[in-house]
C-alpha cells in the first residue's frame, strides 16, 4: 500500500511537471454591431501540433493545452478581414480571456491568402483613425518606471511629456494637462489620481489599478466625435471582465502599496462574473503598525470592482466602480527649531455606474449608462507670523458630485456604413468654500463660497464609411451645452485613412474641440472695497482648439513599423486675465489658481513633428524609439506671443526590454530586463522677484519676464529587472523597478519659501526604487 501511495504521488508530480499548459478562451464579435461571429476560427500561430478552435452560437471559443510563454493568435471568419493577436502572455495561474473584434471585408476575393501580419498599431475605437494608440495592462506592468500606472506609461509615446518633479501630469503636444479627459467604461470620470488638486488631471499615484484594466486607448489629437470636453488628450480606460468559469486571485506587495485582486463566476453554469481589487499604502501600513512615526507620510487606499451580469441573449448588465482616499500632513521648522509651517491635504474620489446593453438584432444595439461620481478636497496651510502665531494662508474645501446619464445607439447598415449617435446628460452639484490670505490687506478673504448645481448636455453623431478595404472615412459632429452660463459649442470632426499598399498607409484628421474649466474658475469671488462680492467669471465660454493632423505609417516587417505624424493646433477662446497689461493665461496652469477676472480673449498655437519606430514584442524582445519636435505658444491680453509653460521643444525616448528563459526548462523561469532612456527639453517658468516677495511676505513673480526662463534639459534612465516563474497553478514574480537610476538632478523651476524668505530650487524627481512581489493563484 505504501509503495502504491508513493507511485501515485510520483505520477501526480510528474504529470504536474509536464502539464505546463493553460487555457485561452473568449468571444469573437463583429466590430461594428458587437454581434457574435459563429464559426470563426482561432489558432496558435507556428505551433506543432496545431492548437485551434472555432466559435459556437454565442461567438465563444476555447483553446486548451496552450503552453506557457508568449503566443500569437490568428483569427479568421468568412467575409471578415483576418486578424492577428500578437504577444499573448500565457501563465500558470490565470486563464487568458480575450474579446476579439473583427471588421467585415468590403471586397469579396476569389482567393484568401493567409499571412500572419501583426498590426499592433490598431486602436480599439474604430472611429479613431489618427493620433491614437492602444496600450495593454501587460505593457503598463512591463515598461520601466511606469509603476503600473497608465499615465506614466503613455509618457513614452510620441508627443507626450510628463512632469519631471514626479507628478504623473500628462502634457500632450505642449498643451496644459488640464486639457485631458478621463473616461472609464465609456463615461467621463473625475481625475482618478490620489492627492489630486482642484482642476488637475494628474497626481503622484493613480487610483486605477492595472490589475483591473483591459486594453485601453489613448488619443493625442483630432478625437472621434463621441469624445467631448477634451482639449489635448483622452484616456479611454476599460475594465477587464472577471473569469466566469474559474476563481483566480492576485496578491501583490510593493514599496508603494499592498493590494489584492479576486475574480470568478457567481455560480456554475452562469456566464456572469466579478472582479474586485483593494490596495493600501505600504507606508501607511507601516505607520499604523507603529514601526515608524513621523509627519508627512502619504496615506492612501483605493478599491475597484467590475461585475458582468448577462440577463439573456439580448440584454447585458455591467456594474463598475472606483474609490480612493488619500491624505498627507506636514510641518516645517526654522533652522533654530521654531515652528514655521503646518498643513494638511486630503482628497476623496468615488465612481459607481451601471451599463445596460440591448442587442436588437445583428445590426443594432443600444448602450445606456447611469453613473454617479464625487470628489472631495480639503487643503489647509498655516504659517507663523511675526508674533510667533500660526495664521491660515489658505483654507480650501471643495465637494463635487455628478449624476450622468449616457445613451449611445449603434447601427450597422452594411459592411461599408456604420452610424453612432448618442446623448450625455450631466448634473453637476458643488459645494465650494475657499479662503486665501491677502497680503495687501492682511486679511483672510473668501475666494469661493457657493453651493448649488448646474447641467451639461452633450450630443454626437458619427458615421464611418469604408469605401473599400483601402479607404476609410469617419466624420461627425459633437455639441456641448453648459447651463451655468448657457454657452454652446458646435464641433465638426473628420478623419480619413488610405491604405496605399499592404504595408503603408496615410491618414489625416481635423476637428474642433472644447474644454470647460473647473467649477471653481466660474465661481471665483473677488471682494470689492465697498464690501460687495464680484463674480466676474460665470459667463466664460469653454476654451477651444482646432486640430489638423497628417500621418504616415509603414510596416517594415510583421514585427515592426515606423510612424510619422505632423500636426498644427489653433487654440482660441483661451481664458486670460482681463487686464490689457497682463500676460496670465490659464493654459499655463496644471491645477487651481488664485481668483482673478478672466475673459476668453487668449489664443495660441501648437505645431510639431513626431517620429516613432517600434518593434513589437516578438521572441522575447521589444523596443521603441520616439522623437518629438514641437513649439507651443500663446498670446494673452497684452498681445505678446510667448512660449507656454510646457514648451520644452523636444522629447526623445527609447524603451526596450528582453525576456529569456533561465534554468531548466521544466522550472518555467523567465528573467526580464526593461529600460527607458529619455531626454526632454525643460519647461518654462517665471523668475521670482525676491525683494518684492520678502516685502509682501508671499511669492511675487517678475511679470516683466513671464515664462522667460527655461528649466534645464531633463535626462533620466529607468530600469526594471525581475524573475517570473510558473509552478503548479501559481505564477510568482519578483521585480525591482527604479526610475532615474543615474540620479540626474536637472533644475525644473524656482519657488519662494516663506519660512526662510529665500528662493529655493526644485529639481527633477530623484531615484525611487520600487520592489514588487506578485503572487497569482
Amino acid at each position: 500500500m505504501k509503495r502504491l501511495t508513493i507511485f501515485l504521488l510520483n505520477t501526480l508530480l510528474v504529470s504536474m511537471a509536464f502539464a505546463q499548459t493553460q487555457v485561452i478562451r473568449g468571444t469573437i464579435l463583429d466590430t461594428d454591431s458587437k454581434s457574435p461571429l459563429i464559426g470563426a476560427t482561432i489558432q496558435v500561430i507556428n505551433h506543432d501540433p496545431l492548437i485551434g478552435s472555432s466559435t459556437d452560437l454565442e461567438g465563444s471559443f476555447r483553446l486548451a493545452d496552450v503552453p506557457y510563454g508568449r503566443v500569437d493568435l490568428l483569427v479568421q471568419s468568412v467575409g471578415y478581414e483576418q486578424k492577428v493577436i500578437p504577444n499573448v502572455l500565457v501563465t500558470a495561474a490565470k486563464e487568458v480571456i480575450l474579446s476579439v473584434e473583427m471588421s467585415e471585408s468590403i471586397e469579396k476575393l476569389q482567393e484568401v491568402v493567409v499571412t500572419a501580419q501583426k498590426d499592433k498599431s490598431e486602436v480599439i475605437n474604430e472611429m479613431a483613425l489618427v493620433s491614437a494608440r492602444t496600450f495593454s495592462v501587460e505593457e503598463t506592468q512591463r515598461y520601466a518606471g511606469s509603476f503600473n500606472d497608465p499615465a506614466r506609461l503613455v509618457a513614452s509615446f510620441a508627443g507626450v511629456n510628463s512632469n519631471a518633479e514626479g507628478n504623473n501630469d500628462i502634457v500632450v503636444r505642449g498643451n496644459s494637462p488640464k486639457g485631458i479627459l478621463w473616461r472609464l467604461e465609456g463615461v467621463e470620470i473625475p481625475n482618478p489620481n490620489h492627492f489630486a488638486n482642484e482642476g488637475s488631471t494628474g497626481g503622484p499615484i493613480n487610483a486605477l489599478n492595472s490589475n483591473m484594466l483591459a486594453n485601453s486607448d489613448f488619443m493625442t489629437g483630432a478625437f472621434a466625435p463621441e469624445y467631448g470636453n477634451a482639449l489635448s488628450g483622452v484616456f479611454d480606460m476599460k475594465y477587464k471582465k472577471g473569469n466566469n468559469q474559474t476563481r483566480e486571485y492576485t496578491a501583490s506587495a510593493s514599496t508603494l502599496g499592498i493590494d489584492f485582486t479576486a475574480e470568478g463566476p457567481f455560480k456554475k453554469g452562469y456566464n456572469g462574473s466579478y472582479i474586485v481589487n483593494y490596495r493600501y499604502s505600504s507606508l501607511q501600513l507601516i505607520s499604523d503598525l507603529g514601526i515608524i512615526d513621523f509627519g508627512g507620510i502619504p496615506k492612501y487606499q483605493d478599491a475597484a470592482l467590475n461585475i458582468n451580469l448577462p440577463l439573456n441573449k439580448d440584454n447585458h448588465l455591467n456594474i463598475f466602480g472606483l474609490g480612493g482616499i488619500s491624505s498627507i500632513s506636514g510641518e516645517e521648522d526654522h533652522e533654530n527649531g521654531d515652528p514655521a509651517y503646518r498643513g494638511v491635504f486630503g482628497s476623496k474620489l468615488g465612481v459607481i455606474g451601471a451599463s445596460h446593453v440591448r442587442f436588437f438584432n445583428e445590426k443594432a444595439f443600444l448602450k445606456t449608462t447611469l453613473s454617479y461620481s464625487g470628489t472631495q478636497l480639503e487643503s489647509i496651510d498655516e504659517y507663523v507670523n511675526d508674533n510667533d502665531e500660526f495664521y491660515e494662508e489658505e483654507n480650501i474645501a471643495i465637494s463635487k458630485n455628478t449624476i450622468r446619464l449616457q445613451s449611445t445607439y449603434n447601427y450597422k447598415f452594411n459592411a461599408q456604413h456604420k452610424m453612432e449617435t448618442g446623448v450625455i446628460l450631466s448634473r453637476l452639484g458643488y459645494d465650494a468654500q475657499g479662503k486665501i490670505f491677502n497680503y495687501d490687506t492682511d486679511q483672510l478673504e473668501e475666494v469661493l463660497k457657493d453651493k448649488g448645481s448646474t447641467e451639461t448636455v452633450q450630443g454626437f453623431v458619427s458615421w464611418k464609411y469604408r469605401m473599400n478595404d483601402n479607404w476609410t472615412l469617419t466624420s461627425g459632429l459633437h455639441s456641448l451645452y453648459f447651463n451655468l452660463n448657457e454657452s454652446i459649442s458646435i464641433e465638426p470632426r473628420a478623419a480619413i485613412r488610405w491604405k496605399a499598399t499592404p504595408r503603408s498607409s496615410f491618414n489625416a484628421g481635423v476637428g474642433i474641440h472644447s474644454k470647460l474649466s473647473t467649477v471653481s474658475t466660474y465661481l471665483a469671488r473677488i471682494p470689492q472695497d465697498n464690501g460687495t462680492i464680484w463674480q466676474p467669471n460665470k459667463n466664460l465660454k469653454p476654451a477651444k482648439a482646432a486640430h489638423f493632423i497628417l500621418g504616415y505609417d509603414y510596416q517594415l516587417s510583421p514585427q515592426s513599423h515606423i510612424k510619422v505624424e505632423a500636426y498644427y493646433q489653433h487654440l482660441y477662446q483661451l481664458l486670460v486675465e482681463n487686464d490689457p497689461n497682463s500676460s496670465f493665461a490659464l493654459l499655463n496652469e496644471s491645477d487651481a489658481y488664485g481668483a482673478m477676472p478672466l475673459v476668453n480673449d487668449g489664443k495660441g498655437k501648437n505645431y510639431g513633428l513626431e517620429l516613432t519606430y517600434e518593434r513589437f514584442f516578438h521572441n522575447g524582445l521589444y523596443y521603441m524609439s520616439t522623437v518629438s519636435l514641437y513649439e507651443s505658444l500663446y498670446t494673452a491680453k497684452d498681445g505678446i506671443e510667448r512660449s507656454t509653460a510646457f514648451n520644452g521643444n523636444y522629447i526623445v525616448n527609447f524603451i526596450g526590454g528582453k525576456e529569456f528563459a533561465i534554468g531548466q526548462p521544466d522550472k518555467n523561469r523567465v528573467m526580464f530586463v526593461n529600460a527607458k532612456l529619455a531626454l526632454l527639453g525643460g519647461g518654462r517658468y517665471t523668475p521670482i522677484d525676491l525683494v518684492a516677495s520678502q516685502e509682501a511676505g508671499t511669492e511675487i513673480y517678475d511679470e516683466t519676464n513671464m515664462l522667460g526662463r527655461q528649466g534645464e534639459d531633463v535626462f533620466f534612465l529607468n530600469l526594471s529587472v525581475g524573475i517570473r516563474r510558473n509552478k503548479g497553478n501559481t505564477t510568482r514574480e519578483l521585480k525591482l523597478d527604479a526610475n532615474n537610476v543615474t540620479g540626474n538632478q536637472a533644475l525644473v523651476r524656482e519657488y519662494y519659501l516663506q519660512p526662510t524668505e529665500e528662493i529655493e530650487k526644485s529639481y527633477q524627481l530623484p531615484m525611487i526604487p520600487n520592489i514588487v512581489y506578485t503572487f497569482k493563484f
